[in-house]
């Protein structure tokens, strides 16, 4: 922040503009922030579009439809170009995004390291590995503890990303027996 003092004015400002716009962005650009970490760890490399070189992640099949958010990244990203050029990386917007998200909508407020440089490349074949809804615990519970997290974290971060909306489509099937074969799932 040494080299960039309006950093903190500009993402907070900004984030709060886009969650009067849209409530669900918090949650969105939480989400956003999982699934560049959960890849190759937080380096922005979510935000990288494809190219004739490279195939970026967020056409993967878990995020395909699925992301939102970047939009937020784009207007930080160009407003602190204009006030601080060359000086803050995408990872560190991105991650000081998803605190301020949650901060701002009632969360947690926690220090944020900076000094996070861009990736260049991407992972699809490891964005396409994201754990899913769909999975058994067991297969989810599996990969956060291969990226070094703990049991608890699949519950706080499974939960997390969706503070305050869920698509039904994620998790009806759990709660109806829609094929008839007996009582409700449990």
């Amino acid at each position: 922040m040494e080299t960039c003092p309006s950093l903190t004015r500009i993402v907070r400002s900004n984030i709060l503009s886009a969650i009067a716009n849209d409530s669900r962005i918090a949650a969105s650009l939480l989400r956003l922030h999982f699934h560049d970490c959960f890849v190759n760890g937080c380096d922005g490399s979510v935000l990288l579009d494809d190219t004739d070189t490279l195939k970026g992640e967020k056409n993967a099949l878990p995020n395909q439809n699925s992301l939102r958010g970047f939009d937020v990244i784009d207007k930080i990203k160009s407003d602190l170009e204009s006030a601080c050029p060359s000086t803050v990386s995408c990872a560190d917007i991105l991650t000081l995004a998803a605190r301020d998200a949650i901060y701002l909508s009632k969360g947690p407020f926690w220090a944020v390291p900076l000094g996070r440089r861009d990736s260049t490349t991407a992972n699809e074949s490891e964005a396409n590995n994201l754990p899913s809804p769909f999975e058994p615990l067991e297969n989810i519970t599996a990969k956060f503890v291969s990226k070094g997290l703990e049991k608890k974290d699949v519950a706080v971060l499974s939960g997390a990303h969706t503070f305050g909306f869920a698509q039904c489509v994620l998790f009806k099937s759990r709660l109806f027996d829609f094929g008839g074969s007996g009582p409700v799932n449990t």
